[in-house]
């Protein structure tokens, strides 16, 4: 109840101009967003690496509904590549993609074009790129698009929800030889049709799928936050004879720092997803609803006086 709740606020004009406008409101979205430009995100990523963590940055944005505002991220993602190279700070850095932010719901070639693109120049600056899942409507076109572009960028990354009925066979399909997977629960609101509805059964096919990913010939990337499922993956990696060199953890900026410094300083490899740029107020909301139990830090800062 409470998520569905929050997956309408963040619908709603009103509620955002709530949050954008309360006091100390700025400190809340610090948390979780690295701020609006492109220095903003390569700070956050210097700091982060610097403490050994990896990154993934998200230049926020999605369900574009014309081409120039698919072509304005699509240069952004290019002029962000550039500036991490030139930093140093690839491989350990890379960038996601929503393909809805490049154009996929009104043109699938564009928003292909746009993320052939952002992989080339992802490749030039020695790294690479995952392509963000979205709602069960755009899975296959993803999926499609990810197999193409893996002809000539292999690396590209796949991210699957385990919220979804078929991702336990997308794990199968998507757990060959260096293929790079991302899997998390899902953040999204979806019909019963397509997806399970109570915690109890997304945690259930979350360690399904993770059991076909760990056991594969894939590379893992396991992006929980959830204790239970970072300890079932540790034993995992150790039941399938994996070291750390062969699966990640992904946690979100803001999210359970501690324990991503602990992960990385027993030797996992832990990514951190990095998100950037001026469209913050859907990404908070769905983080939310991902998570109801940071409605406590929120609530808590917007009324703090300190």
């Amino acid at each position: 109840m409470l998520r569905s709740v929050i997956l309408a606020a963040s619908r709603s004009s009103q509620v955002e101009r709530l949050v954008a406008t309360a006091p100390y409101t700025r400190d809340v979205v610090r948390r979780f967003v690295a701020g609006a430009a492109t220095d903003d995100a390569l700070r956050a990523t210097r700091g982060l690496v610097d403490d050994g963590l990896a990154v993934t940055l998200d230049h926020l944005g999605e369900d574009t509904v014309r081409p120039e505002q698919a072509t304005a991220t699509r240069d952004e993602y290019l002029k962000l590549l550039r500036m991490l190279g030139a930093a140093g700070l690839t491989p350990a850095a890379e960038v996601s993609v929503k393909l809805s932010a490049l154009g996929q719901k009104f043109d699938e070639q564009l928003a292909y074009d746009n993320a052939r693109a952002i992989c080339a120049a992802a490749d030039a600056a020695g790294t690479t790129v995952t392509l963000d899942m979205e709602d069960h409507t755009t899975t296959d076109s993803t999926l499609e698009v990810l197999s193409r572009l893996r002809k000539d960028f292999p690396s590209t990354g796949a991210v699957l929800q385990a919220y979804l009925r078929r991702t336990e066979s997308d794990c199968r399909e998507l757990s060959s030889a260096g293929s790079r997977v991302r899997l998390c629960k899902g953040a999204y609101k979806e019909p019963e049709s397509v997806a399970y509805q109570s915690a109890r059964e997304v945690d259930k096919s979350y360690v399904r799928c993770m059991n076909i990913l760990m056991s594969g010939d894939g590379y893992p990337m396991l992006a929980t936050h959830d204790p239970r499922m970072i300890a079932i993956g540790e034993d995992r990696a150790r039941w399938f004879d994996r070291g750390p060199e062969r699966f990640e953890f992904q946690m979100l900026y803001g999210i359970r720092p501690d324990e991503q410094a602990r992960l990385a300083g027993e030797g996992y490899t832990v990514r951190t997803y990095v998100p950037y740029g001026d469209e913050w107020y859907g990404y908070l909301m769905r983080r939310l609803a991902e998570r109801p139990a940071n409605l406590v830090f929120f609530g808590r800062a917007l009324i703090s006086k300190k």
